[in-house]
């Protein structure tokens, strides 16, 4: 998989803000610098919003990309309406899309509107479990594929409203201009990291359904000047989402189209949270609910890395928007196009990046010694060794990605055992020493 989370090496000053903060603790500090696991990373896109020095970043494609192809489509996520003020016409945004280089647009909002009346009317089934989890993030369902496994039956159809607006807009085109469908570029127009390497290495499918994956943030800033020119000129009327499929934008608009079918459902946003939840599901914990939304950022897509307006704002400005569209506009139940390309899904399966050893006895003597190292540190979460805690330091030593010596209360036993003094703490920063020293400010008197 090639991940859109990157380091800029050069930035980065190994202060471990990134290590405590990762969700698969993805991230390691070796010799003063970053590095992330690529195996374990689901581009989440935490790092880039904590990471003080703005070393992390993520890598979309670039818009030279439309010159390979005859013919461009832009598939924008609902989130790029919530970034204009003022907005009171769908087709401003939409023209001006046109204006900047491409010579199509269909909405992401419309495949929402498809897949909601699809889940809504399928045939109901009784060994489906329950309650049943969102595929929308892409982050959250690489989330369950490594931490919770057992979840894996739990999530809907994996195919994000961006991908199947791909399918349909490709074949659409195909149809209208003649074109070869390779001679046609799709590119989706995204909010945040997980979008991007979705885009080149979706989950529920078996190839690229998308060219490219452009970010909010670039768009927006090339947006400006065409969409001012087009305010008072004719436009072509190119919305057909309705508000249903807009609500897709923040957490919980998809959850509440549900609520039409009196669905009991639950609405999570915020990575830690999302854990939180996963893990009373893994418990049995929600068993009154039947739909849960859950999307790894803050008010859903619209807190994605690659957005520019705050995430609070840029839903009242969508809820706006919705106020003078109808509810919906588009339909996709079973027996429809949208159920022939459900059909052909990959399920999603576990990655075993957790792993320790293929051969199950080799794997079962590296989890005593991974156990044995972590009995013996002191489980602090200081992250001075470079690792996210003590037993993912424990398993780097075991794995051979670290050495005991990287821990500092390891050197501060081996120095005491060495001097047979105290003084060995002096090796530890202060907050760890256990002599109490007291500097006294100069010139304050004792008290």
């Amino acid at each position: 998989m090639r991940h859109s989370v990157i380091l800029e090496y050069k930035k980065c000053r190994g202060c471990t803000t990134c290590i405590k903060n990762c969700p698969t603790e993805a991230i390691r500090v070796r010799n003063g610098k970053a590095t992330i696991l690529p195996n374990r990373c689901i581009d989440c896109g935490t790092c880039i919003r904590v990471c003080p020095h703005k070393a992390v970043k993520s890598v979309p494609d670039d818009l030279n990309r439309l010159q390979n192809y005859q013919y461009n489509i832009a598939v924008p996520d609902p989130s790029l309406y919530g970034q204009f003020q003022n907005m009171d016409d769908l087709n401003i945004i939409l023209n001006g899309l046109l204006e900047i280089g491409f010579d199509h647009v269909y909405e992401s909002a419309v495949a929402s509107e498809l897949l909601t009346d699809y889940l809504a009317q399928r045939p109901a089934r009784p060994d489906r479990p329950q309650p049943e989890i969102s595929s929308m993030c892409p982050a959250v369902v690489r989330l369950i594929c490594i931490r919770f496994p057992s979840l894996l039956g739990h999530i809907a159809p994996v195919i994000s409203p961006l991908e199947l607006a791909a399918i349909l807009a490709r074949e659409e085109a195909a149809r209208e201009t003649g074109l070869l469908p390779e001679e046609i570029g799709v590119f989706s127009i995204v909010p945040c990291s997980s979008l991007v390497t979705s885009a080149a290495s979706p989950d529920g499918l078996d190839r690229p359904v998308l060219d490219g994956a452009f970010a909010i943030r670039d768009i927006y800033r090339i947006l400006l000047e065409p969409m001012k020119q087009l305010k008072g000129k004719p436009l072509q009327p190119l919305s057909r989402s309705g508000s249903i499929g807009i609500a897709w934008g923040y957490a919980g608009g998809e959850a509440q189209a549900r609520e039409r079918d009196h669905i009991h459902h639950v609405a999570v946003d915020g990575i830690d949270n999302v854990i939180q939840i996963l893990e009373a599901i893994e418990d049995g914990r929600l068993t009154d609910t039947e739909f849960i939304e859950l999307r790894a950022c803050t008010k859903g897509c619209l807190g994605g890395c690659f957005t520019v307006e705050n995430p609070f704002m840029a839903k009242m400005h969508l809820k706006r928007l919705m106020e003078d569209v109808p509810l919906c506009r588009n339909h996709g139940g079973p027996n429809s196009q949208v159920d022939e390309i459900v059909r052909t899904l990959r399920k999603p399966e576990f990655l075993p990046t957790y792993v320790l050893d293929p051969d199950r006895r080799k794997a079962m003597e590296k989890m005593a010694l991974i156990q044995e190292l972590e009995d013996h540190l002191p489980g602090l979460r200081c992250g001075s060794c470079g690792a996210p805690s003590c037993r993912a330091f424990a398993e780097d030593v075991v794995m051979g990605r670290a050495n005991v010596d990287d821990c500092i209360f390891k050197v501060r036993e081996r120095m005491q055992n060495m001097t047979g003094k105290s003084e060995a703490d002096d090796y530890l920063p202060a907050p760890f020493r256990h002599r109490k020293s007291i500097r006294r400010i100069p010139g304050q008197s004792e008290r």
